[in-house]
């Protein structure tokens, strides 16, 4: 495994990072397509044997039952100090009007539930699952920096939202010497590329880590366009993100197979390493449902695509509308 700065940081981050989405009591949130705990734990042991030394959660993944795994395996398994824990904060927790979003109130509980249920003092890295349009900026990242300097967490970072509304909150922080958003975990993979157009060469200019979501379209890069998974026939969110574009899609779909092909790996591979690849990125989140998925993974790290495999993955491409802001 492959370790890099973490954007402008001194923090050493694995060139993939385990996505525990896949993590929680499939009865509880949104996400019935996740694994219980007794399939978790070998995922996350093999995460972590690998080399993966990130494990990014979400207070509101499966209802925090998410958390609470990532942390009972984290204090079986491995040294605290060994491990980057980042989790996140902004969706509905709880019923009322505070019960989400990232007003001062909602952040401070919302730290403190969660270290609670990951079982652990601090995090290592706090971030906003979304732009609050009811908070000001300001409110938010004068929490988060309080957040920081009570030892609660040790950086920050932001996830999917206009490039406009990162340098707000970048240049908000700078004006008030408070801390600062050092990573961005955005939306990109061969299906969907609008971030290219703004927020990455933000990152690059400002030295953020980039941190991509979905890397693999939620599965859909890495099987024929016609077949279908459990999550994907359960998944509410994900099946907003790639309806409108499905004809330029299956195109794409197939040159990723095409290219597996002749190179005699697994598709999965193929479009990791295209994102693996795309400047600037720092490291996939990679949800791992089975085995395969994290050795596919980090094989993808030393598959080279040459500029005409890469030419012809991205000829099918047309613009999409933004998915996955809020």
């Amino acid at each position: 495994m492959d370790y890099v700065n973490f954007g402008k940081t001194g923090l050493k981050v694995s060139r993939l990072w385990l996505g525990c989405m896949t993590f929680g009591v499939p009865e509880r949130g949104n996400h019935p397509w996740t694994l219980p705990e007794d399939q978790s734990r070998p995922i996350i042991k093999q995460a972590l044997d690998l080399g993966i030394n990130v494990l990014d959660t979400a207070n509101a993944y499966s209802d925090g039952t998410s958390e609470e795994m990532v942390g009972r395996a984290v204090k079986d398994f491995v040294p605290r100090e060994d491990v980057v824990i980042a989790t996140k904060v902004f969706n509905r927790m709880r019923p009322g009007p505070n019960g989400a979003g990232l007003s001062r109130k909602a952040i401070f509980g919302e730290i403190d539930n969660s270290l609670r249920r990951l079982g652990t003092d601090y995090v290592d890295l706090y971030q906003i699952h979304r732009w609050d349009h009811e908070t000001p900026i300001e409110e938010t990242m004068e929490a988060l920096h309080d957040v920081v300097k009570a030892g609660k967490a040790r950086y920050i970072g932001a996830s999917s939202m206009y490039a406009w509304q990162f340098s707000k909150a970048l240049y908000t922080s700078r004006l008030h010497g408070w801390t600062e958003f050092v990573s961005m975990q955005d939306h990109l993979n061969l299906l969907y590329r609008e971030e290219e157009r703004e927020m990455l060469p933000l990152c690059r200019d400002q030295n953020i880590a980039v941190v991509p979501w979905s890397p693999m379209a939620r599965g859909r890069l890495t099987r024929d366009w016609d077949e279908t998974s459990e999550r994907q026939k359960t998944d509410a969110f994900g099946s907003t993100l790639y309806q409108k574009t499905a004809d330029t899609d299956r195109r794409i779909v197939e040159e990723v197979a095409r290219i597996a092909k002749a190179r005699g790996v697994p598709r999965a591979q193929v479009a990791l390493a295209w994102v693996i690849q795309k400047p600037g990125v720092t490291a996939p989140i990679i949800g791992a449902a089975k085995p395969n998925h994290l050795t596919d993974a980090v094989a993808a790290l030393s598959l080279h695509l040459s500029a005409e495999e890469i030419a012809a993955l991205e000829s099918h491409y047309i613009p999409h509308q933004i998915e996955g802001q809020r």
